[in-house]
């Protein structure tokens, strides 16, 4: 708040109550304080947030004829390169577990020796506990 605005709420107070009226103006001029020090501190966080809303408007907009004929193309194109990519990727990926041996069979194998290991050793954790209590009762 501004010196002005601090004497106004001053003397508002002495007087009594502030008046909705004044309440509202000064609650407008705070958060417009605010949002100038967030913008002036962050300007990336504002333009990235500008672009959401924007992104976001634009998806619920429907699309025009013109829209569709001429998105459809740039649209299928990055469609089949986004599968390529992936499906790329997912053999590269196999073909690299293959070679190491590393298989969803030996993987499960793994995991299920993992958990029995686990097991087997809260199980004896929880016996050497309940024998110690024993010992000591």
């Amino acid at each position: 708040m501004t010196d002005q605005d601090t004497s106004r709420t001053a003397a508002s107070s002495e007087s009594g109550a502030i008046s909705p009226r004044q309440r509202a103006i000064e609650a407008y001029e705070t958060a417009r304080e605010r949002t100038a020090d967030t913008l002036g501190e962050a300007p990336f966080i504002a333009l990235a947030g500008g672009l959401a809303a924007g992104a976001l408007i634009a998806a619920l907009l429907p699309r025009t004829e013109t829209e569709t004929r001429l998105v459809r193309p740039t649209a299928r194109r990055v469609k089949e390169s986004a599968q390529a990519a992936f499906e790329a990727a997912r053999d590269t990926g196999t073909q690299r577990l293959d070679e190491l041996g590393i298989s969803r069979q030996k993987g499960e194998e793994t995991i299920r020796n993992l958990l029995d290991g686990l097991t087997d050793a809260a199980r004896a954790s929880a016996n050497a506990a309940a024998d110690a209590v024993r010992k000591q009762g």
